[in-house]
């Protein structure tokens, strides 16, 4: 947009929020494609995603009865709720995409054989939103070349310093 319209921009996490990621499905997955998806939640999750009190590790999406899914994700509950029923932590939540992308993830999972997987978490406007991913698993020799490329980057750089 053009300077002055009034548009703030896509503000992302301001500096206290939290930014949880998911380190590992980058190693274990090649990303081929990600997309932003809000998260249904209840108001005492989102208290504890806001202290980072959330694990995305063991978590994945599906497509089921046209909506996106996460499954496992672990959100402990809030230390200071004040109710006698407290959720399950790992509850299915529901995802929200557009039409249009949930049949493109629906069909690439399907016939593709990719998974979905959850990036990372952050806030933007005041709101949770979650990365995800739709990647192809790698195989073990493909984990040790992007070692081998790290290593080589790595040595690349120390030696531009010197």
């Amino acid at each position: 947009m053009a300077a002055g319209k009034g548009h703030k921009g896509g503000k992302e996490n301001k500096p206290g929020l939290p930014n949880i990621q998911n380190r590992q499905a980058r190693h274990e997955y090649h990303i081929l494609e990600s997309f932003e998806a809000g998260i249904v939640l209840l108001g005492s999750e989102i208290k504890s995603i806001r202290e980072g009190k959330v694990n995305i590790g063991d978590a994945y999406a599906r497509i089921m009865n046209g909506e996106a899914w996460i499954i496992g994700m672990n959100i402990q509950p809030y230390r200071n709720i004040n109710t006698f029923d407290p959720y399950d932590p790992t509850r299915t939540r529901k995802l929200l995409l557009r039409r249009k992308q949930i049949e493109k993830l629906h069909a690439d999972t399907r016939e593709k054989g990719l998974t979905l997987i959850p990036l990372k978490i952050y806030f933007k406007n005041g709101m949770a939103k979650m990365e995800l991913g739709l990647g192809k698993g790698k195989k073990l020799h493909d984990r040790r070349e992007d070692i081998k490329e790290r290593d080589a980057k790595r040595e690349i750089q120390r030696a531009m310093k010197r």
